[in-house]
């Protein structure tokens, strides 16, 4: 509980920095929250190390709250941006909230489904166990759920086993341990384990399965009072995304990451830079097949089955980032 207050008090001391400081020649503050540290929050640190949140004359604080909170921080008004995936926004939405995400970020998943040797097939799977993150409603837990749609199966109807686990390294070790046979973890840990004898069945992000992992959220309320602000954020990411896969930026970039991601080995780095940099969305729309399937495994899972009344305009507005030449296909 300390914990949270503490950083509660601090999102309520940068919003009121940035509420007292608004600058007087027009330009803008916002207060931004990312719910993960992982390689798709450098198109924030590269728009603020490289000037573009400057050039674009908007003040960002960046401040990492976990994702659900950073909902609820937006809903109070404590936070204008966030970046967090469909479901917050989605439960914001079931509950009366006001939320809205209107740019996209991770636009499909970048898990790779590691299998343990005996598992030749996706037939195999059948009867098994596999790892997935510590709540049925986070990232890993859904994606889990849209890899075995794809490869036709089902864990109710295939009687396969999903055991909350936790990270990415804590589920690499259960399957090690061999107390499962599958997991979804990234390329670099995926790297590790392919080098250690296992396989891999599946890689999403190949095959780019739909999936809205996440994207930037703000309020409908702040998108009608304040949308100079949100554009001059989506402007400054834009411009961020174009500098990360230009590559004679590549040097600047991977020291952006390094300091922020703390990454010292160079092959875990090069790594999660040539991901990032083939991963990162073309298009700055959030995907509606992305969000369409996020919203149906919230609904078939009971996670929320309010998901199943719900079109993707309630939770999603492209209006914005087509704009800025999206597509939101």
């Amino acid at each position: 509980m300390l914990k949270v207050a503490r950083i509660s008090a601090m999102t309520l001391i940068l919003w009121a920095s940035a509420v007292s400081a608004w600058a007087a020649d027009g330009s803008s503050k916002a207060v931004f929250a990312y719910g993960a540290i992982n390689a798709y929050m450098t198109t924030t640190w590269v728009a603020r190390e490289q000037g573009f949140f400057r050039k674009h004359s908007v003040d960002v604080e960046p401040v990492f709250i976990i994702a659900s909170r950073a909902a609820q921080a937006m809903l109070a008004g404590e936070v204008h941006v966030g970046l967090v995936g469909p479901t917050h926004v989605t439960n914001a939405v079931a509950a009366g909230g006001d939320l809205v995400m209107f740019m996209g970020n991770q636009n499909n998943v970048r898990y790779i489904m590691v299998v343990h040797r005996n598992i030749k097939r996706h037939e195999d799977l059948k009867g098994k166990r596999i790892a997935i993150g510590a709540s049925q409603a986070g990232l890993a837990s859904l994606a889990t759920h849209a890899a075995l749609d794809h490869l036709g199966l089902s864990a109710r109807r295939d009687n396969i086993a999903l055991l909350l686990i936790g990270e990415e390294p804590i589920r690499l070790a259960a399957l090690q341990a061999g107390n499962v046979q599958a997991t979804l973890i990234a390329p670099e840990l995926a790297n590790t384990a392919t080098s250690q004898g296992f396989s891999i069945l599946l890689d999403m992000a190949k095959l780019n399965i739909p999936f809205q992992a996440s994207g930037m959220v703000t309020t409908r309320k702040l998108l009608r009072s304040d949308p100079l602000m949100l554009e001059r954020v989506g402007r400054a990411t834009a411009d961020a995304i174009k500098f990360i896969v230009a590559p004679a930026n590549k040097k600047a970039v991977l020291q952006i990451m390094s300091k922020n991601l703390k990454l010292a080995q160079p092959d875990r780095l090069e790594a999660s830079y040539n991901d990032l940099v083939e991963e990162l969305p073309r298009s700055i729309c959030p995907t509606v097949a992305g969000v369409r399937s996020v919203m149906k495994f919230m609904a078939e899972l009971g996670l929320n089955p309010k998901a199943a009344e719900f079109k993707v305009d309630d939770v999603v507005d492209l209006t914005f980032c087509k704009r800025l030449g999206g597509d939101g296909l």
